[in-house]
């Protein structure tokens, strides 16, 4: 039976009406049976898909022995089992964790960490980012007005460099990257000194932001940048880790190590948690008592999904999963782009992909990407869009899709593209 929304918040956005009563991998289902094949991943949470057996029986198991063990008062011995399992897929120099609820959180906890550290203020970030909907991570954020909107004065000390995103300065990525860190070495002279810098926050791949990969060469050049002034270098892995991009980690595209690692959605399989890590020097300039939380690393339910999603992407090579799919999606989508040139940019790592909609002029046309996916929603195909113009259709399905889950996806974007455009 339908439920009515009445005594929901009107602050919420819903892409659809759907009303889900039963997921499994990649398909939502209703209470009628309906089946909906989700490529969303609930904007890159459920990186198992929907319901995976191991994360469900790790839930039970745990509700039925211990539920709450406050982390100022107990010790819990699965979050410390969910840190060790951490400290073993994060570089040699990531060995310390806090755990938190929620992307924000964790971003909040990464930049006072960093200021605690550093014993500096200021925080720069990139243009296109999204950190979270905190009063800090606001702050933070650039990817549309809407995320900031009416809630001025946000906390300062946040600068704003421009982001490599070569499609639309319309350079390649040599150029793109080479102005962008001209821009960023202005931004230290002219705005915020090295030495009053305590970091740079940049997301390996925007997400918001259009999903836009940084180049390897410009996260190479940052982490130099960051070395040689003390800055501390944080990824924020929120939307890319856990497998998402075709590695465990985006970062590890670039062959860098950071400083600070953000991590929440693909850690949970659904469940609210998330985590910084950084190394144990850096932790112990944080001085006990100045953050903490609730909940964080006490809400044992979430720490039990945790482990069992981490032993699923590694047991299950759901990484390697992802970087095959994302290989095979993005050689379909670029066949439909040589037929479709309102598709004016295809771009992507692993499951994060990107198909970003201009006019014949190489304007943003949001009109199109929103026609293309509301017909594709006709057909019970989840995508999102994303991009300061929502213009881009982002394309994140679980990553344990199979090359005939993605044909059918396939063949409904390409009946939206040819009947809708």
């Amino acid at each position: 039976m339908s439920q009515s929304r009445t005594y929901l918040a009107p602050v919420w956005t819903h892409l659809t009406e759907i009303q889900p009563v039963r997921g499994a991998g990649i398909y939502l289902y209703d209470a009628a049976g309906e089946r909906y094949t989700d490529f969303t991943s609930g904007i890159g949470v459920i990186n198992t898909g929907h319901s995976h057996p191991e994360v469900v029986e790790a839930i039970n198991r745990q509700a039925g022995q211990l539920l709450f063990g406050q982390m100022n008062i107990v010790l819990p011995p699965p979050t410390m089992e969910l840190a060790a399992k951490l400290n073993e897929l994060t570089p040699p120099t990531i060995d310390r964790f806090f755990f938190s609820n929620s992307g924000a959180e964790a971003v909040e906890a990464a930049v006072k960490l960093a200021r605690s550290a550093t014993g500096r203020r200021n925080v720069v970030v990139f243009q296109g980012s999204f950190h979270g909907r905190t009063h800090q991570a606001m702050a933070m954020t650039t990817s549309k007005t809407v995320y900031r909107y009416n809630y001025q004065p946000l906390p300062g000390a946040i600068f704003v460099a421009p982001f490599p995103y070569s499609y639309f300065f319309g350079w390649d990525e040599q150029q793109t990257t080479d102005f962008c860190l001209q821009q960023l070495d202005l931004l230290l002279h002219s705005q915020t000194a090295p030495e009053e810098t305590a970091a740079f926050v940049i997301e390996p791949m925007l997400g918001e932001g259009g999903y836009v990969p940084a180049p390897p060469a410009y996260m190479q050049a940052l982490r130099k940048i960051a070395a040689e002034h003390g800055i501390l270098l944080i990824v924020d892995e929120v939307q890319t880790g856990f497998g998402r991009t075709g590695r465990f980690f985006c970062f590890e595209h670039s062959e860098i190590e950071p400083d600070i690692i953000i991590m929440a959605k693909g850690l949970g399989s659904g469940l609210p948690i998330s985590a910084i890590g950084a190394s144990v020097a850096l932790m112990e300039r944080w001085p006990a008592g100045t953050h903490g939380g609730t909940y964080g690393g006490g809400s044992l339910v979430p720490v039990a999904a945790a482990k069992a999603t981490v032993d699923i992407i590694l047991d299950e090579d759901l990484v390697g999963n992802a970087a095959a799919m994302g290989a095979y999606l993005m050689d379909g989508l670029r066949d439909l782009q040589a037929e479709h040139p309102i598709i004016g940019d295809v771009r992507g790592l692993g499951l994060m992909v990107a198909t970003e909609f201009s006019t014949p002029d190489g304007r943003p046309d949001a009109d199109a990407a929103a026609a293309v996916l509301a017909a594709c929603l006709e057909r019970n195909l989840l995508l999102l869009s994303c991009g300061s113009y929502k213009n881009v259709i982002r394309w994140i399905p679980p990553l344990i899709v199979t090359a005939a889950q993605i044909d059918a996806a396939l063949s409904i974007f390409n009946d939206a593209l040819r009947y809708n455009i």
